[in-house]
């Protein structure tokens, strides 16, 4: 069977279920809430595996699940190799997202990444330790901020309401995923004007790695077909 990871819950899987039914592949949830079992129907050969948006790109490289849908995100900052183990199929036009870097709206004289590099600097030699940047996308944030020259700081990983880390006095500065800036300016921060990492939506992908059989090779190409 070609095995298809997709979220497991929320407005995500509702509207990976959408997208898949307008290709005339139709995806559900079978038994309760509680049970990550699915079906897929208007096609043979599929089966649905219910995942977290997290977990996908890690099945996709190890080869465990042939398609996946995750966000763009989500696969580079988890896969430092990643344009090796998967490769993009079709973005779907839902889930977007830009993975940005923000400050307190209070740093008046911070706009840019190289006010960001200037004020981390001073922050150190003020306070005896690196300025924080709060954020769950290590990798992606540490290569951005290397490329553009800001040194003096120091990751604290955050796994959920990165927005209030400045507020609760965890972190000076935050590196996270904004669609509206709702969030963000409730909590008085502020985007770098030059602090745009990533621009990301759900996207299927495909594993490079994973074993298609001979008998598969045909739900693949139907897959495929229906997508094009």
């Amino acid at each position: 069977m070609i095995k298809l990871g997709v979220p497991s819950k929320g407005r995500l899987m509702e509207k990976t279920f959408d997208w898949f039914a307008a290709h005339n592949i139709r995806l559900s949830r079978t038994g309760s809430d509680r049970e990550y079992a699915g079906a897929v129907t208007g096609i043979d050969g599929v089966s649905l595996v219910l995942l977290s948006a997290g977990e996908i790109p890690r099945e996709l490289a190890a080869g465990r699940i042939h398609l996946g849908v995750t966000g763009t995100d989500l696969v580079q900052d988890k896969l430092p190799l990643w344009e090796q183990q998967v490769e993009p199929l079709e973005e779907m036009g839902f889930g977007e997202a830009d993975l940005i870097v923000a400050v307190p709206q209070a740093w008046v004289d911070v706009d840019t990444l190289d006010d960001l590099d200037a004020a981390a600097a001073a922050f150190r030699a003020t306070h005896g330790y690196r300025l924080r940047i709060a954020t769950k996308y290590h990798r992606l944030v540490r290569e951005f901020l290397r490329d553009a020259g800001v040194a003096d700081y120091a990751i604290v990983d955050s796994q959920g309401a990165t927005e209030g880390t400045v507020a609760n006095e965890t972190a000076e500065a935050i590196a996270d995923i904004t669609s509206s800036g709702e969030t963000l300016r409730a909590n008085h921060l502020k985007v770098l004007s030059d602090g745009l990492i990533l621009r990301s939506q759900a996207t299927l992908w495909r594993s490079r790695v994973a074993d298609v059989a001979d008998e598969d090779r045909k739900a693949m190409s139907e897959v495929l077909a229906r997508l094009g």
